[in-house]
């Protein structure tokens, strides 16, 4: 068993051009008042971490850590989700997607394809400068919109399409490798890696590639109406990230799984503030505390109800009840007395 470690917060959601929201120190300094112990950073923001810099430079890296540090803090996890989407994507997602990539490379699939490799490649190098090991990321994807199979499904089309992420992930993966970071794919709706079978298909894929492994997120389960708690029975090996969210799923005679193309507040499946959705989290972590999963519980905030303000604040003290402290003994030790062998035959009539 071990202890899980946190809690921490995945800035993304609270950036802002507004003071303290758009500074490191500023979001050191809020995130530290809060009572949070570490922070998940997503690398798109450039005032945050400066991603060449922190792939080429070790010094770099250690005065980032040290400024982030001085709060009491500390990385849990470098994020890529903006960039891993982009290592596949469907034409069809072409025009919305671009909004993730430099301008120059907007309406060049190819070559913002290439950019995004690369980035992932840097991201490695940094989370190893950083003495991290893990990575938060998207697998990206281009089979989501064949999801329902409408019209039917082409044989051989799911295999050639995880056969096609495997080639683009693999330099990527090796090049963590390298660097002894694991790629923790977080399992999400729009993804090609969206629950455990397109997870396994992925890790098949690439040759049971060491470094292919999970952030877990229950909330996107909940809305796919999934195991979420039987899951980590499943791939508890593999779960070497852990985002923090609730969610609820409320369907009506006139909406489900589906949505019915609604905004977020209108959907039968939302995401919510933490403790306010239906996910049981003293489960969750108990099993991955029983099953020594060595992750930071880092809260992502997606309420279509609750500010941010308040997910925040609300959030630190939520987790720091659910963390459990792995205990080191059992609970009959008491009982327990010296190992004797003829005694132990005794007991057993032999």
């Amino acid at each position: 068993m071990k202890t899980i470690k946190g809690p921490a917060v995945f800035l993304a959601q609270f950036v802002d051009n507004k003071a303290p929201f758009n500074t490191l120190e500023g979001m050191c300094k809020w995130a530290a008042d809060l009572g949070y112990k570490g922070i998940q950073i997503p690398t798109w923001e450039s005032f945050l971490i400066d991603l060449d810099k922190a792939a080429e430079s070790k010094t770099y890296c250690d005065e980032l850590k040290g400024t982030i540090n001085s709060y009491g803090l500390e990385i849990t996890e470098l994020s890529t989700h903006l960039q891993g989407q982009l290592v596949a994507v469907h034409p069809a997602y072409d025009l919305m997607f671009d909004n993730f990539a430099p301008a120059h490379l907007h309406g060049n699939p190819k070559a913002r394809t290439e950019w995004a490799v690369e980035t992932l490649k840097k991201a490695a190098k940094a989370s190893n400068h950083l003495g991290l090991k893990a990575h938060a990321t998207f697998s990206g994807a281009l089979l989501w919109h064949t999801f329902h199979p409408w019209p039917q499904r082409p044989e051989g089309l799911v295999e050639m399409g995880f056969e096609e992420l495997a080639k683009r992930w693999l330099p990527i993966l090796n090049e963590f490798d390298e660097n002894g970071v694991d790629v923790c794919y977080e399992v999400h709706p729009g993804e090609d890696i969206h629950d455990g079978d397109t997870f396994e298909r992925f890790l098949e894929a690439t040759g049971n590639h060491k470094r292919v492994n999970i952030l877990y997120d229950p909330s996107h389960f909940v809305l796919q109406q999934l195991d979420y708690i039987t899951y980590i029975d499943h791939y508890h090996e593999f779960i070497k990230s852990f985002h923090v969210k609730d969610s609820e799923f409320n369907p009506t005679g006139k909406k489900g799984a589906f949505g019915g193309y609604n905004n977020w507040g209108d959907r039968a499946g939302r995401y919510r503030s933490l403790g306010d959705g239906q996910i049981d989290f003293k489960t969750i972590f108990s099993k991955l505390t029983q099953y020594g999963c060595d992750v930071w519980a880092v809260m992502e905030w997606e309420c279509c109800i609750k500010s941010p303000e308040q997910g925040a604040r609300e959030g630190a003290p939520f987790i720091q009840k659910h963390i459990i402290e792995a205990t080191e003994r059992a609970f009959d030790d008491f009982a327990g007395a010296e190992i004797d062998q003829n005694k132990l035959k005794n007991i057993l009539g032999i």
